[in-house]
């Protein structure tokens, strides 16, 4: 790939000079590589131009008056993402031509819709990769970067996309964030199908209202060959004008009855060839319609409804998402459960099914947003028989301080120390706490840190793996 050839769609003729990448992060720029620079929050890209061309940039895209010293395509800054994301698939040969895309959307149900349909198409015979908020596989198994994950940006989702090409595979499905969607990461990617799950306020501050929120979800559905939209979501039903498959209440794919049960859901649908019955091993009445939803997507794909309903009590779960670790003689689940609605909504779902109490060992982030940290507390005391407040990414901020608001909201929802919450600032500790105090039928929930591979301390990041620290304190391993 030469400049000339990349850049060809954008006009300028530039020089045949090799390009061997394409990034916006100027500590990744290596020789051969094209520097898009870009204005952000806290950094401007544009300062940074210098530093690309010494590191062997050998062309800049940019919105400022620059003379970088090496071919410059000047752009406005509204089109500079969208660039970076049109040179990163030229870049790679626009992999997601080669492959049958879905994108999966929604404020909730992402991850656990995305594993399910990666599931389904995997079973029905179809080769399928995955880019989500808990790791990505591309032909090799599921990959965990460390820290904390979100949506890449456009190079890396064209590099994976790419992988999966060289890999064999023929599907791939992309959990998609609406700041990646509003931040023109995915806009060079080729959607089949777009998949919706639900709607409700979350990143307000980002978008600025439920408006700005629904344009950024509703770009999906707009650029999908198909939809799969959730009839139970009215914001979903504004989107009926595109091809689509509906699920839900009156829709096409219909739960029928659902029955929750200690070790996962029992339920029956219906679908265009008939009324199934399955099981998932999974927690959480919603998550019958999170399969509800992937059941649809694999239908557009081929997976008929009858070879869907088979495999679904075969699929591994989604690492920290209701993970169940152990049933007898407590149960014990690992979820990413991280704010108060969150951890409400978890406690709820597995309040049902547990005979004797129900544990939960919770935590709030340092440096993130301290008012939710008495809540989550309030929320805890409330829904729980028994909390262990413990540490959850303190980063440089004093775990007591963060654990004393905790216990300030148990005790307006009227807990008392030692009684109905306990401290422990080890979260190691405070899980291994939680098990002695376990009882034959009781649920422990381990909760906040889910999926994620470390756990940040003033001092160090630690490598972290909750539900193998669970097995191992339980003897397991």
């Amino acid at each position: 790939m030469t400049l000339r050839e990349l850049f060809a769609p954008f006009g300028p003729a530039f020089p045949d000079a090799e390009v061997r990448g394409v990034t916006h992060d100027s500590r990744r720029v290596e020789p051969g590589f094209v520097y898009v620079a870009l204005p952000g929050r806290r950094f401007d890209g544009h300062a940074f131009v210098d530093d690309a061309v010494r590191r062997g940039a050998v062309a800049v895209v940019g919105a400022r008056e620059l003379r970088p010293g090496v071919p410059y395509l000047r752009l406005p800054e509204a089109e500079l993402r969208p660039a970076l994301a049109r040179l990163a698939a030229g870049f790679f040969d626009r992999p997601s031509e080669k492959l049958w895309v879905a994108g999966v959307t929604g404020t909730d149900g992402k991850t656990t819709t995305a594993f399910l349909l990666r599931h389904l198409l995997a079973a029905g015979g179809r080769r399928t990769g995955l880019i989500g908020t808990v790791g990505h596989d591309t032909g090799a198994g599921l990959v965990f970067p460390e820290g904390h994950f979100t949506t890449p940006e456009a190079p890396e989702v064209q590099g994976l996309l790419a992988e999966m090409v060289a890999a064999g595979l023929s599907h791939a499905v992309l959990e998609s964030s609406s700041h990646a969607l509003a931040q023109h990461r995915l806009d060079a990617v080729d959607f089949d199908l777009a998949v919706w799950t639900h709607l409700s306020p979350e990143h307000l501050d980002f978008h600025g209202d439920m408006e700005g929120y629904f344009r950024a979800k509703a770009a999906l559905v707009e650029r999908a060959r198909l939809a799969v939209l959730n009839t139970a979501c009215p914001y979903a039903m504004r989107l009926v004008h595109r091809p689509h498959l509906s699920y839900g209440p009156g829709g096409v794919f219909e739960l029928l009855a659902v029955h929750e049960e200690a070790e996962g859901l029992a339920f029956a649908f219906s679908s265009p060839e008939g009324r199934f019955e399955t099981r998932l091993p999974m927690l959480g009445r919603y998550n019958a319609e999170n399969a509800l939803a992937a059941l649809a997507a694999g239908y557009t794909a081929g997976v008929s409804p009858e070879r869907a309903a088979a495999e679904l009590p075969r699929f591994g779960g989604v690492p920290g998402r209701m993970q169940i670790v152990q049933t007898r003689p407590f149960r014990v689940v690992v979820d990413f459960a991280h704010t108060p609605k969150g951890l409400a909504a978890t406690l709820a779902a597995l309040s049902p099914t547990t005979r004797g109490r129900l544990i939960v060992v919770v935590g709030s982030a340092g440096e993130r947003d301290p008012g939710k940290r008495a809540p989550l507390g309030r929320v805890a005391a409330e829904r729980a028989d028994l909390a262990v407040f413990t540490e959850e990414d303190s980063r440089s901020e004093p775990v007591e301080e963060i654990l004393a608001a905790m216990a300030r909201g148990a005790r307006e929802a009227g807990a008392r120390e030692g009684e109905r919450y306990r401290l422990e600032p080890d979260r190691a500790r405070a899980i291994a706490l939680a098990f002695e105090l376990a009882g034959d039928g009781d649920t422990v929930v381990l909760a906040g840190k889910g999926h994620e591979r470390t756990l940040e301390r003033a001092d160090a990041t630690l490598p972290w793996d909750e539900a193998a620290l669970a097995r191992r304190l339980l003897g397991l391993d």
